[in-house]
């Protein structure tokens, strides 16, 4: 069984277009999204559109709590909390009615058993949506803020920087993300498990898309950011 996890689209449905075509080519049977839908791109509805044709198990993440209730201190830094807000505001403006009500809906993990492997998947980390671990954590921490249930293989997002890691035994996996990575690569990400009678193979897939586009769509709008998430968009968070 071909399993997909995706995350960190940030309203960049142009992103999520090529992932999803990606995918699709490559006879996934499962899609799952592990949270930021809407936050911080020029397509928030769309984006969102896209997420809930998939019907599939979607979780929360930061950044959809901040649309549901706005970003409040200490979650970001001081000089950037007024302009995170206002974002927040433009997002909402640009949402259906009932978008903050789903979002709000939203679990914070998912608990899977694919074929004999047991998969555990939450935004950030299973008692968090904030917390960040980075990818050369020590073994202590990862153990400590990842690992706290039993399972094969922990799969996360938030910190769009993929990458696939062992530990004891265990695989950890950061997706990376559709719209906004920073790692320096531009092209979207998300991983890829197939599972097969007990064995798991998993890989991190990067996908070109028309990164300008979604950079004009910035440039034509009256996003209160924009300068900032060109920025991030051209350079990938470099």
């Amino acid at each position: 069984m071909k399993i997909a996890f995706i995350s960190d689209i940030h309203g960049n449905a142009n992103a999520l277009d090529a992932v999803l075509k990606d995918i699709k080519g490559r006879a996934v049977d499962k899609i799952y999204v592990l949270g930021d839908i809407c936050y911080r791109g020029p397509e928030p509805q769309r984006s969102m559109d896209l997420v809930r044709a998939l019907h599939t198990e979607v979780i929360k993440g930061n950044a959809d709590e901040w649309v549901i209730r706005g970003v409040k201190k200490g979650e970001v830094a001081d000089h950037a909390l007024d302009m995170m807000n206002k974002e927040r505001e433009w997002i909402c403006a640009h949402l259906n009615a009932d978008a903050i009500e789903y979002l709000q809906g939203l679990p914070t993990e998912l608990k899977l058993e694919v074929e004999g492997v047991s998969i555990h998947a939450y935004h950030a980390t299973p008692s968090s949506l904030f917390d960040i671990v980075l990818p050369h954590e020590n073994e202590e921490i990862l153990e400590r803020k990842m690992m706290v249930q039993a399972a094969d293989v922990y799969v996360y997002a938030h910190i769009h920087r993929p990458y696939i890691r062992y530990l004891n035994g265990k695989c950890i996996i950061n997706i990376g993300s559709v719209g906004l990575p920073f790692d320096g690569n531009a092209k979207a990400s998300y991983a890829l498990l197939d599972i097969q009678d007990g064995s798991c193979q998993t890989s991190i897939v990067r996908v070109a898309y028309d990164v300008n586009q979604t950079i004009q769509q910035f440039a034509e709008s009256d996003y209160p950011n924009r300068n900032q998430l060109v920025s991030i968009l051209k350079n990938a968070g470099i």
